[in-house]
């Protein structure tokens, strides 16, 4: 059997944070759906829940993190060119989200802009050239350091 990853978010307002992540592009998986969560696949094997903060409460003693105020994490999107880069950021926008919260990265063969969702979690949409992906983290950096 082969691993997935749940990442799991808490949420103020279920059917926006659900909304949200359809417009980029995820599907929801309604056995895993209730009132309190929505199991929200990307693919096979990489799967958002997005749980009310009292669902999320359950599952940790913690304080839950104010997403608008610190960083708690960065997810991150791969996609398949630049103009879906800008399409994807768009179709977020569309569902509630604020564009570019952080600066867009244009390193040329590295293309990266975010957006944060209603709950102020950071999505990066990313697309990387694919030979620059081949030569791995070396390639990206001379491109970051050609840039700057």
């Amino acid at each position: 059997m082969s691993r997935m990853i749940f990442v799991n978010l808490p949420v103020g307002d279920l059917s926006r944070s659900r909304a949200f992540l359809e417009a980029l592009g995820a599907v929801n998986e309604p056995k895993f759906t209730d009132d309190t969560a929505a199991c929200m696949s990307l693919c096979d094997n990489i799967h958002v829940m997005l749980l009310t903060k009292e669902k999320f409460s359950q599952f940790t003693p913690r304080p839950i993190a104010d997403a608008t105020k610190g960083s708690e994490v960065l997810l991150c999107l791969s996609s398949d060119s630049r103009e879906s880069v800008d399409a994807t950021v768009e179709r977020g926008v569309s569902a509630g989200g604020t564009a570019d919260p952080s600066p867009k990265q244009d390193y040329g063969v590295m293309y990266g802009r975010s957006i944060a969702d209603p709950d102020g979690h950071i999505w990066e949409i990313m697309w990387m050239d694919a030979a620059a992906a081949e030569r791995g983290a070396e390639a990206v950096s001379e491109a970051i350091a050609t840039a700057v």
